[in-house]
């Protein structure tokens, strides 16, 4: 059975294309959660206007869908609440110099 770490670790490899960062240590990913071959996401952006939008999407629908034992996948962008850089991990922030 597919666990939420799963999910996650497969979100790891979503990159965000302006800054180079996984969305998972950006804080992007708000939610998780699967149910026998389904898996929910519901992710933010780091602005409501990001122009890599449909990327981050497709890549992370695209990157879930080849876990083994899944078969649908919804991911959604939410944007209540906002993202802001408390946010990320450690490792982020580390990266970006923060």
């Amino acid at each position: 059975m597919v666990k939420k770490e799963d999910v996650l670790n497969a979100l790891k490899n979503v990159l965000d294309p302006e800054i180079g960062i996984d969305i998972v240590n950006l804080g992007l990913v708000y939610d998780v959660r699967v149910k026998d071959d389904f898996v929910d996401v519901e992710l933010t952006l780091t602005s409501p206007g990001c122009p890599v939008a449909p990327q981050i999407l497709a890549d992370a629908e695209s990157k879930v869908k080849k876990i083994k034992g899944i078969t649908k996948v919804k991911v959604e962008f939410v944007f209540d609440p906002p993202w802001t850089p408390d946010k990320m991990s450690d490792e982020a922030r580390m990266l970006l110099g923060i």
